[in-house]
């Protein structure tokens, strides 16, 4: 086995719609960036123009109830912990380019969203913004299905990974999947974990993978046979798993090539948080521009 790779986590994107799903994923935003001493940025589209930052998820009040920083903290606390935060407001009549606008002018190393999970008739009359961003961005985005409390505690910032479940086949590149998920468990230092490395085919098919060594880590190699959506559910059901990690690629992004498929039906139906890390190199779209208004904490 090797050691686990090292990933950059510094800066976090987090767009919020100020729903309930969306707080549980500004914790976990907030805890990868806290944990990388990074930059967390937290953006929310107001088609009003105004800026309702009262609404904006707190975050020094969560940083104190986590016990990271002391009561009464000021903005200064958090040059005290490595932490950079900013939270914008703009205006735009669609997020999805309001996001895209500003993610083409500040890349990130990992944007963290809610997703509301729409099927039949309501996706038809509802707008998929968390997919819109992903396909269209082709950041590593870590997915937050509605309904799902994660990885991390909003109310308490504890961290709960013990069993993390990676699909694979030939292609996309395996490889980006393990590496992303040894180096964020490594980040959140998680311990005794167990590693599920999932082929949905022949076993004299099963790609080429490496391992990497950890605080107890296990890893397990497992062959399934059927429909590949299905199995890869089934599996992350049947094992509690944690977090669902998912090498994806597409033409602009790991979901515009693959609309309709595995990646994007996982994300839609999985009842955990999915991480789908890029195997290709990010083109952006180009997007109009908005107005765009920033506050500090």
């Amino acid at each position: 086995m090797l050691l686990p790779p090292q990933l950059y986590w510094n800066r976090i994107f987090h767009p919020t719609d100020f729903s309930d799903t969306s707080e549980i994923a500004f914790a976990h935003a907030l805890k990868l960036a806290t944990r990388e001493h990074g930059r967390l940025t937290i953006l929310h589209t107001d088609q009003d123009h105004e800026r309702h930052w009262s609404n904006f998820p707190k975050v020094r009040q969560t940083l104190e109830a986590w016990g990271i920083l002391p009561e009464g903290s000021t903005k200064e606390s958090f040059a005290e912990i490595g932490l950079d935060v900013e939270k914008i407001a703009t205006s735009h009549k669609e997020a999805d380019s309001a996001i895209l606008h500003y993610l083409k002018k500040h890349p990130h190393d990992l944007i963290v969203l809610a997703t509301h999970q729409y099927h039949g008739w309501e996706r038809l009359t509802h707008k998929t913004i968390a997919e819109s961003v992903a396909r269209r961005s082709g950041e590593m985005t870590l997915f937050i299905p509605e309904g799902v409390n994660g990885f991390v505690s909003l109310e308490d910032g504890s961290i709960n990974i013990k069993h993390v479940l990676i699909p694979v086949d030939h292609m996309p590149k395996p490889q980006v999947a393990l590496e992303a998920a040894a180096s964020i468990t490594e980040l959140l230092e998680c311990s005794d974990v167990m590693f599920t490395v999932l082929h949905i085919g022949p076993s004299d098919n099963f790609p080429d993978v490496k391992t990497y060594t950890g605080d107890h880590w296990k890893w397990e190699a497992t062959l399934e046979y059927g429909d590949v959506e299905e199995q890869i559910l089934q599996a992350a059901k049947l094992g509690n798993v944690d977090l669902i990690v998912m090498a994806t690629e597409g033409h602009h992004g790991f979901l515009d090539a693959l609309r309709g498929s595995t990646t994007e039906r996982i994300v839609r139906h999985a009842h955990c948080p999915v991480l789908a890390v890029p195997a290709i190199e990010r083109h952006p779209e180009s997007v109009q521009e908005a107005p765009v208004w920033s506050s500090a904490e």
